[in-house]
C-alpha cells in the first residue's frame, strides 16, 4: 500500500507531469551534472521530510513541525565548506545537514532527523530531549535558538580556531577550518546577533583572526512581520571589515558559486564574511501559523514560484538529467522511502523517567590523569617574583585569586581569560593583574563592553578544547546576557546527550556592601537566576583562603567534569583586612599550599563548635556573622557559623552534617527575602528534616540597592544579626 502523501507534494508533482515549470536558470559549467543532482537529492530530502513531520504530527508521532521549506538553498553552502568546519545551524537548515552527511561515509541523516521529528531515545544527538539539527561527526553543534542566542558561540568558535594556531593547541576542529553560522532576517534584528557581528568586525579591524562565515537566511518575514525591502542588504553590507556577498537562493548554481567565492574568502583570508542569501518561506512558521491571516494570496503565490526546489528541477531536465515523468517518479519513490523511515523511526523508544531525561545535564567526566601536576615550590616563587614583597605574608581575598589564578594558569596550559580590562589594568578590583604580562596577549584578553559576546567569545573557547574563563565586571551586568549561560552554556551537554561540552569558570564581581561606590549597579545582590539553571555550579568564596581553594576546584570541575562553573566574587570582601576592628587584619589569610586539597564539593566551612545555635551563610553575610558570633561570645553564647560556599547546588546533607548537634538555626542570606537561597535552604530543613530544627532567617529587604548609607537600610547588619540570635536562644520565635 503506498505512503500517505501530503496534499502539496501531489501538486508539486502534477505540476512536474503537466511540465508548468519555471524556465530554467543558466548553470553554466558551475555545476557538474552530478553535483547538481546531488544538491537535488538533498534539497528534495529536506523538503520532503518537511512534509513526513506534518503527516507524523497529524499521527501523533511527532511534536514539531518548524521546518526548512524555501531555505534548501543552504545545501549549496554545505557543499562549499569541510565536514569539518563546524557549523552553528539555523533551524530551517535541514538541506545543510543533509548535504553535509554526505561528506561522510556512513552517515544516516534520513533516520538521524526522523527520530528527532519522532523525538526517541535513540536519536543519536539529543536523546530525544528536543527536535535539533546537530552532529558530532558532522561536526554540528545543536542549536535550539530562534533568536540568534548561538552567533556568539559562533563567533567565540572562529577566534578559537585562530587562538589556536596561535598557541599551537590542537582543538575540536583543525587550525585551517573556519566556523559557519547561519540565522534568519527577522533574528539579524536582535541585539545579540549584532553584538556579536560587531565582535567578529572589531576584531577583524584589528587584524584578529576570525575564519567565520554568517549567512543570512532571508525570507523576508519574521512570524508574521515583514521585514523592510532593502533592510538586510543595508544592516549587513556596511560593516567594517565584514566582505558582503549576496545570492539568490532559488538559483542553485549561483549559492554555490557565491558560497564558494564567501568561503574561499574566509579561509584564506581568516576574516568574516556574510553571505546574504535571499530565500523564501513555504508553510507558514510552523505547523499551527497560516500565513494567510497576514498575508494576502498575491504574495504567497509569488513566493511559491521562487521555490528552490521547483527551479532545480527545471535545470534537472534542462540539462537532460530527467524527463518530466521519470523525475515525477523519482520524487514519489523519494517520498515512499522517507515515509518508511519514518515508520520505523516513530517505533523507537521514547525517554519514560525523569533520571532517563536529566542523564546529561551533568557532562561525562573525562579522566583525571590528564590534569597537570601544579608547579613546584621554585617555579611558584619566581612565577610570584612580581609580588615578592608580599610572597608569605598573609593577604586579602583579592590576591589571594590573583595568586591563584597565576598558578592555575601556569599548571593549565590550556586557561584562557577574558573580559573587559582585565589584561593590563588587571581589572577594576586588580585580580587579574600581573597575568598578561606572565602567560601574554594570547591568554588573557580584553573584550569589547558586551556581556552576550564575552560569553558567547568563552562558550566557542570551551568548544574548542580550552579552559575558558571569562570575566563579568559586575554582577548587574550579566543580567542582560543571562541567556548565553541559561540557554546554550548550560543546555549544550543536555541537548546533545553529552557529546559536546563547554566546560568553563565565569568569574562575576557582585553582591553588596561595596562602600565608596555603589548603588544598584555595582551593588547587586540577586543571583537568583543562576539558581534556576539546571546543571551549573555557583561556588562564592568569602575570604583568600577559601578563595584560592574554590577557584581551584572551579577549574578541575571544569577541566575533569567538564561542568560550567561561577564564580561569584563579593566586591566588599576583595580588599577586606580585618574583622573586629580597624588593624586586627582578622580577614586576612595565608596562601594555601597547592598541594593542599579542595573541599569537597558543597562541604561548607565552619567557625567554632558551639551547640547553642548555628548561623549559616556565605559571602558578606558569613563575615557578618563572624562579626555577630564574637559579640554572642562576649554574652556567653556558644556560636557556630557555617560558610555555605557552594551555592548551587545546594548541598543540604552535608550542611545539616556540619551542623552536628544544633537545633536552633539562623540563616543570613544577604541577598532579597523573595527568590533569595534562604528559600530553599529553610524549605529543604523543614521537608526532609521536619520537626529536628528551630528556624529562622535574615535577608535583604525586597528591594534595589540605593547609594551610599542608605544601602544598610535594606541590607542584613551584624547587630541584626546579633538581635535575631539572641530572641532565638532565648527561646522565642521573632
Amino acid at each position: 500500500m503506498a505512503a500517505a502523501m501530503h496534499p502539496w507534494l501531489g501538486e508539486f508533482i502534477q505540476r512536474i507531469e503537466q511540465q508548468e515549470l519555471p524556465r530554467a536558470q543558466a548553470a553554466g559549467g558551475i555545476l557538474s551534472e552530478s553535483e547538481l543532482v546531488e544538491l537535488f537529492d538533498s534539497q528534495l530530502a529536506s523538503r520532503l521530510l518537511d512534509l513526513q513531520s506534518r503527516l507524523m504530527q497529524a499521527a501523533g508521532q511527532s511534536f514539531y513541525t518548524i521546518g526548512s521549506s524555501g531555505h534548501e538553498a543552504n545545501a549549496a553552502v554545505a557543499k562549499a565548506m569541510r565536514v569539518t568546519d563546524p557549523a552553528f545551524l539555523h533551524y530551517r537548515s535541514g538541506a545543510f545537514f543533509l548535504q553535509r552527511a554526505k561528506q561522510k561515509p556512513g552517515s544516516t541523516p534520513l533516520y538521524d532527523m526522523l527520530l528527532s521529528f519522532a523525538a526517541s531515545s535513540d536519536d543519536p544527538i539529543s536523546g530525544g530531549r528536543h527536535k535539533v539539527l546537530g552532529s558530532l561527526d558532522l561536526h554540528i553543534p545543536p542549536q535550539t535558538s530562534t533568536i540568534a542566542s548561538h552567533v556568539p558561540k559562533a563567533m567565540g568558535t572562529a577566534f578559537a580556531i585562530g587562538l589556536s594556531k596561535r598557541l599551537q593547541h590542537h582543538g575540536t576542529w583543525p587550525h585551517d577550518a573556519i566556523a559557519m553560522c547561519s540565522f534568519g532576517d527577522a533574528s539579524a534584528n536582535h541585539s545579540t546577533a549584532l553584538g556579536a557581528i560587531n565582535s567578529a568586525s572589531w576584531a577583524a579591524y584589528q587584524q584578529i583572526p576570525m575564519p567565520l562565515l554568517f549567512v543570512c537566511e532571508d525570507n523576508g518575514l519574521g512570524i508574521s512581520t515583514h521585514t523592510p525591502l532593502g533592510w538586510i542588504q543595508q544592516q549587513l553590507s556596511q560593516r567594517p571589515a565584514l566582505k558582503y556577498f549576496f545570492a539568490d537562493g532559488s538559483n542553485l548554481a549561483e549559492t554555490y558559486l557565491v558560497a564558494q567565492q564567501a568561503a574561499d574568502y574566509v579561509r584564506q583570508k581568516r576574516k568574516p564574511a556574510m553571505l546574504h542569501l535571499r530565500t523564501i518561506r513555504l508553510f507558514g512558521h510552523a505547523g499551527a501559523d497560516a500565513e494567510v491571516a497576514y498575508r494576502s494570496k498575491q504574495e504567497i503565490a509569488r513566493d511559491a514560484e521562487r521555490d528552490p526546489l521547483l527551479h532545480t528541477c527545471a535545470a534537472l531536465i534542462s540539462r537532460d538529467l530527467f524527463t518530466h515523468e521519470s523525475l515525477a517518479a523519482y520524487i514519489r519513490q523519494q517520498q515512499e522511502r522517507i515515509a518508511r523511515v519514518a515508520q520505523q523511526a516513530a517505533q523507537q523508544p521514547k525517554l519514560e523517567t525523569a533520571e532517563q531525561v536529566m542523564a546529561s545535564i551533568v557532562p561525562p567526566k573525562r579522566d583525571e590523569s590528564a590534569v597537570p601536576v601544579p608547579l613546584s615550590a621554585p617555579q611558584r616563587e619566581q612565577l610570584f617574583k612580581f609580588d615578592k614583597h608580599n610572597y608569605g605574608k598573609r593577604q586579602h581575598l583579592a590576591k589571594l585569586l590573583n595568586w591563584s589564578l597565576h598558578d592555575l594558569m601556569a599548571q593549565y596550559g590550556n586557561i584562557v581569560m577574558c573580559g573587559e580590562d582585565i589584561a593590563k589594568k588587571g581589572g577594576v578590583y586588580h585580580v587579574t593583574q600581573h597575568l598578561m604580562e606572565a602567560f601574554g596577549p594570547n591568554r588573557v584578553l580584553n573584550t569589547v563592553l558586551d556581556e552576550q559576546s564575552i560569553l558567547g567569545l568563552a562558550i566557542g573557547m570551551a568548544q574548542q578544547g580550552f579552559i575558558a574563563m571569562p570575566e563579568i565586571q559586575f554582577l548587574a551586568y550579566v543580567h542582560n546576557a543571562e541567556d548565553q549561560i541559561r540557554g546554550e552554556a548550560a543546555t549544550l551537554s543536555f541537548f546533545s546527550n553529552g557529546k559536546y561540552t563547554n566546560p568553563m569558570v565565569i568569574r562575576i564581581a557582585g553582591l553588596a556592601y561595596q562602600r565608596g561606590f555603589g548603588g544598584h549597579f555595582h551593588n547587586d545582590n540577586s543571583f537568583a537566576v543562576f539558581r534556576d539553571i539546571p546543571g551549573v555550579i555557583v561556588l562564592c568564596p568569602s575570604n583568600g583562603h577559601d578563595g584560592a581553594l574554590l577557584m581551584r576546584q572551579a577549574v578541575r570541575l571544569a577541566a575533569v567534569e567538564q561542568r560550567v562553573v561561577i564564580m561569584l566574587e563579593p566586591i566588599a570582601l576583595y580588599m577586606t583586612r580585618d574583622l573586629h576592628s580597624e588593624g586586627d587584619g582578622g580577614w586576612l589569610c595565608d596562601y594555601p599550599d597547592p598541594a593542599q586539597p579542595v573541599p569537597e564539593l558543597g562541604e561548607p566551612g565552619v567557625h567554632g563548635d558551639g551547640e547553642e545555635l548555628a548561623i549559616v551563610s556565605y559571602g558578606n553575610g558569613y563575615y557578618l556573622s563572624r562579626q555577630a558570633e564574637a559579640k554572642l561570645a562576649q554574652a556567653g553564647h556558644k556560636v557556630r557559623v557555617l560558610d555555605i560556599r557552594c551555592l548551587v547546588p545546594l548541598h543540604t546533607d552535608k550542611i545539616v552534617a556540619a551542623l552536628g548537634n544544633c537545633k536552633k538555626v539562623l540563616i543570613v542570606d544577604e541577598c532579597r527575602r523573595r527568590g533569595s537561597l534562604s528559600e530553599e535552604l529553610i524549605t529543604a530543613l523543614h521537608e526532609d528534616y521536619a520537626g529536628r530544627f528551630v528556624t529562622q532567617r535574615i535577608t535583604a529587604e525586597d528591594s534595589f540597592i540605593p547609594l551610599g548609607k542608605a544601602a544598610y537600610t535594606v541590607l542584613p547588619s551584624t547587630d541584626g544579626i546579633v538581635e535575631k540570635a539572641q530572641t532565638m536562644l532565648q527561646g522565642g520565635q521573632a
